[in-house]
């Protein structure tokens, strides 16, 4: 079968590789639909691997597959159905597992596609605890958007930050995949949403969305527009993901008692925080890495519902994956580029 391969920094190849065994007691093999690309897809790319990996590896942590086999034991899916699978290999035994906390894991044996073989290959097998079905009127690309994309901002707006109807929220990088994503979900739940993207082009986007306010980062200054925007006041929540370009300007933008959540760091990892603006304004911040499982059933159901939609930029095959990587390097994207594995798709 084919597999999309890291063979080296910024090189990836399609090779072909051997298939799945039967699956194991609590295994399900999977016929892989659709890939998701993500940042971190990038950082692997870039060679940014934050523990030892083994190369070649294959790529994609974010994915949808349908069940071809069960294994012993299995009882929480069938041979047929269409699943979202979740990207971390997590135990299913600590106090974590057992509480529905999947994120926080004591085992967890790494991240599927950065840490581990990844989901841009054929057919897999994989424990079956991770796998999440997809209720009718979700298809292979909502399925697929669903662990990273949808489940990262269910658990940042909803577990962490504790959005409420009528708050006012600023979403950075309205253009990317879980910005596009937290525009719908703070919009529909009766939200006023102000974002920043990079462009005119990606304004008018961001408005279809039901953005309220958008403010092009490259021309203006966002907190001075923030600000403007809500009387002196800042909003309750922001939405952050873009990490030391716009620390600063974020927790400006920011009214007293405000919450921040944040779970990237794709402008840099380090940054200057004002601490007699922390503790005066009585700021709180909330560190998000991932999803529960139960945050992905809750995206799906909400996509079934039409509440919100997948934003799909481009849908490439394999030979497509450098082009792609380069442009999310770039940010030349607006919502997802997916990487179509079953070639029916």
């Amino acid at each position: 079968m084919r597999a999309l391969q890291l063979t080296d920094d910024r090189k990836i190849e399609v090779r072909e590789v051997d298939g799945p065994d039967a699956p194991a007691p609590g295994e399900v093999t999977l016929r892989i639909q659709a890939v998701a690309l993500n940042h971190i897809d990038v950082w692997g790319w870039r060679g940014m691997a934050f523990a030892k990996r083994k190369l070649p590896l294959t790529v994609g942590a974010e994915a949808s597959g349908v069940v071809e086999a069960i294994g012993p034991g299995v009882s929480n899916v069938l041979p047929g159905q269409l699943v979202s699978i979740y990207g971390a290999r997590v135990c299913g035994h600590c106090k974590a597992c057992r509480e529905g906390r999947d994120n926080l894991c004591e085992h967890v044996s790494g991240v599927h596609g950065f840490h581990l073989d990844g989901f841009a290959q054929d057919r897999i097998n994989i424990p079956a605890r991770q796998l999440v079905v997809a209720p009718p009127g979700v298809d292979a690309i909502g399925a697929a958007l669903a662990p990273v994309t949808f489940g990262t901002v269910e658990h940042m707006l909803f577990d962490n930050a504790k959005l409420q109807p009528g708050e006012t929220i600023l979403v950075h990088a309205g253009g990317s995949g879980i910005g596009s994503a937290a525009i719908q979900l703070a919009k529909k739940m009766g939200c006023m949403v102000i974002t920043t993207v990079g462009s005119d082009e990606k304004m008018e986007k961001a408005r279809a969305l039901g953005a309220d306010h958008v403010i092009n980062y490259r021309e203006d200054r966002f907190e001075g527009r923030v600000r403007k925007i809500t009387k002196k006041k800042g909003v309750d929540v922001v939405f952050e993901h873009v990490g030391a370009e716009t620390w600063a300007g974020s927790m400006l933008s920011m009214k007293r008692g405000g919450r921040l959540v944040t779970c990237g760091s794709t402008s840099g990892v380090s940054t200057n925080v004002n601490l007699m603006m922390l503790f005066q304004q009585q700021l709180k911040f909330f560190g998000s890495f991932g999803c529960r499982m139960e945050n992905m059933a809750d995206a799906m159901q909400k996509m079934a519902q039409g509440i919100v939609h997948p934003v799909i930029d481009t849908i490439v095959d394999f030979d497509g994956i450098d082009t792609a990587l380069s442009r999310m390097e770039t940010r030349q994207v607006f919502g997802k580029i997916l990487l179509k594995v079953d070639p029916d798709l």
